[in-house]
């Protein structure tokens, strides 16, 4: 089995969370592969500009871990993706969906809805536990 670090980011624009939808119609968080010697948080920060095209972002604190196993036919193995997520905001109104990483469309979705749009249970209890912990972070810097 291939083991994966990979990092992303849970990116907010006031009451809006950035989601994106791949190949497979799944809606997806920005993230991807962490490279030799780079910080995860630089992982996070690189793999959101490139797949969102979003310029401007303030990471505002680690948001939490998910992991999960997939057969890779490219591979020809089994691969496991342990995710390090990093709580992000941003003021950018324009942004450029990555269809060279395979993506289908996205945007900044209001809270409700993406709940309903995020493809994955543990990726729905990251959105709306960061959701909560954003706002509590913009209260103290209110």
């Amino acid at each position: 089995m291939l083991i994966r670090e990979c990092s992303g980011g849970v990116v907010f624009r006031g009451d809006e969370v950035f989601l994106l939808k791949n190949e497979k119609n799944e809606w997806v968080l920005p993230k991807g592969a962490i490279r030799s010697n780079e910080l995860s948080v630089d992982a996070a920060l690189r793999r959101v500009r490139a797949e969102t095209g979003l310029k401007s972002l303030n990471v505002l604190s680690t948001a939490g871990e998910t992991s999960y196993e997939f057969y890779s036919v490219t591979r020809q193995r089994p691969v496991y993706n342990k995710i390090t997520w990093y709580l992000m905001s941003t003021d950018d109104v324009e942004f450029n969906i990555s269809s060279e990483d395979g993506f289908l469309s996205g945007g900044f979705y209001p809270i409700d809805k993406a709940l309903e749009l995020i493809t994955y249970s543990q990726d729905r209890a990251l959105v709306n536990v960061s959701y909560y912990k954003y706002k509590s972070l913009n209260k103290v810097t209110a």
